[in-house]
């Protein structure tokens, strides 16, 4: 059983718009923090809080690949909350014109050419 402190995290980390659009994103794929950077605008060192966030709360996970760091919805959470917790977020915001634009982005996104500027 999850404490209440662990459970806060999970919701303070849903409480963002940017970290819902991250989590969203990641649903269609992995992605590194200078791809997240370039479809939400936002500087890499907010990107790069807003990941931590999400980490600590357990809803993500990061993967070191080379000179990357692929992060991913954790698909082995330690509880069951915050399991359920990734099945409301994959459920709402579909027709969210911002979240389509974003999935939309993903696709032409190039990290090679964007970590490389």
């Amino acid at each position: 059983m999850m404490s209440i402190q662990k459970q806060e995290k999970i919701f303070k980390a849903l409480s963002d718009k940017n970290r819902l659009r991250i989590l969203k994103m990641l649903q269609k794929k992995s992605l590194c923090v200078c791809e997240i950077t370039e479809i939400l605008k936002l500087a890499a060192s907010t990107v790069s809080q807003h990941l931590s966030i999400l980490s600590d709360a357990g809803l993500i996970t990061g993967d070191k690949d080379g000179k990357w760091i692929n992060y991913r919805l954790n698909l082995q959470p330690e509880d069951n909350s915050i399991t359920s917790a990734l099945l409301y977020v994959q459920m709402i915001l579909e027709n969210d014109e911002i979240i389509k634009n974003d999935l939309n982005m993903i696709s032409d996104i190039d990290r090679n050419k964007l970590c490389c500027r």
